[in-house]
């Protein structure tokens, strides 16, 4: 790994940081309409979907340089590039890829302008962590598919206008990775029932997904029929290099240490905690650790290389500081953790109490911690499955 950056990446750097210092206010000062605008001039510059190609509506820039922009933007905490995480994440990297002309022109300017959101019909009620034994079945019917099945714990899907729809196209294939194909299917489609799932904390951000007859044409098809699995690894892979970059949990372990600054119990300030300071400084190690891990995901793909099962690191990696740090931060509010708000006690609105409970979203998204550690073991280590 090379941590040089040549003289047009630090041009664009010295670009970006300017650009911050004359448009980005502090944080308390980040009106409605402000954030309008943010949006705006973000969108006008090209720096939603910065890598991806002029002809599509991104910027064309550089890998390196899209990493260049989202660090910046991450040390000045400035508002997120983009509002669809879905399309910006999978969605687009996969139709820029194996879309078509049309597909592309028609999908990946809205995905850029945020204009509506994307949902994944991945896993089934038997098909979750292994997804390549889904069974919801499709069939050919003139130009149309026909689809019938279900899905389950599909993030935001009731609030999606768009799904990017996983099914079985051929019944007999003898590989489950074959005869699996790739929809993008409309949610406003006749035969399709959205049921919220409610979780701890009363929030509703997974949903179940019922098809009955649902008539899909030919022309949404992503890629050729019974290759849905290889579209399907690309988009997980660009979603876990993705989560590689660690914004997320710099940010949050950021908040952990003012609350920890904040908090004052049997009079100490819980910052002065030793076990409290060595917990903080192991969950610093290890978002380090993830960091430099993104380093060699960049390393591959500027030398052209696909990215493969070594991305499931950085998954497990996430899925277990996102539980640590809740965990650390219920240890240091001590009893008044368990307040969901509504009392004179709690902090930050029961915030915290909350965000212990959505721990599944973070632990279930793109994959459980057990098949990270399957694939991570079978496919690099070379271990044997049983």
């Amino acid at each position: 790994m090379d941590f040089q950056l040549s003289e047009e990446e630090e041009a664009f750097r010295n670009e970006v940081r300017g650009f911050l210092d004359d448009n980005l206010p502090e944080s308390h000062e980040r009106t409605p309409e402000f954030l309008a605008n943010w949006s705006k001039q973000i969108r006008e510059r090209r720096w939603v979907g910065f890598s991806w190609p002029k002809d599509v509506g991104g910027g064309g820039g550089s890998i390196m340089e899209q990493v260049i922009l989202k660090d910046e933007m991450a040390q000045r905490k400035a508002p997120s590039l983009g509002s669809c995480f879905m399309g910006l994440a999978w969605v687009g990297p996969a139709i820029i890829q194996y879309g078509t002309e049309a597909q592309k022109q028609k999908y990946v300017p809205d995905i850029l302008d945020g204009k509506y959101q994307w949902c994944t019909g991945y896993s089934e009620p038997d098909s979750g962590s292994d997804l390549a034994s889904l069974k919801c079945k499709c069939e050919r019917d003139g130009d149309d598919y026909v689809v019938n099945g279900q899905k389950i714990w599909t993030s935001i899907a009731m609030w999606s206008k768009m799904m990017i729809l996983l099914v079985r196209t051929d019944q007999a294939s003898e590989s489950k990775h074959d005869g699996i194909t790739c929809l993008l299917v409309p949610m406003d489609t006749k035969g399709i029932d959205v049921r919220p799932i409610k979780n701890m904390s009363g929030g509703e951000m997974f949903a179940e997904v019922f098809f009955d007859n649902v008539r899909v044409p030919v022309e949404n098809r992503l890629g050729e029929e019974g290759q849905g699995w290889k579209v399907t690894i690309s988009a997980l892979a660009s979603e876990r290099s993705s989560i590689a970059e660690v914004h997320g949990l710099i940010r949050k372990i950021d908040e952990v240490k003012n609350l920890a600054r904040g908090t004052i119990r049997a009079g100490r300030v819980m910052s002065e905690d030793p076990g409290i300071r060595r917990r903080i400084a192991q969950a610093e190690t290890k978002i380090e650790a993830m960091r430099l891990n993104g380093m060699r995901f960049l390393t591959k793909q500027l030398k052209g290389e696909p990215l493969g099962s070594e991305t499931s690191i950085n998954k497990l990696h996430r899925a277990d500081l996102e539980v640590g740090l809740g965990e650390l931060a219920l240890e240091i509010l001590g009893s008044s953790a368990t307040l969901m708000g509504g009392s004179e006690p709690t902090v930050d609105g029961g915030a915290w109490a909350k965000y212990s409970l959505n721990w599944p979203e973070v632990v279930i998204g793109g994959g459980t911690p057990n098949i990270q550690k399957n694939i991570i073991s079978e496919r690099m280590l070379g271990l044997p499955k049983d």
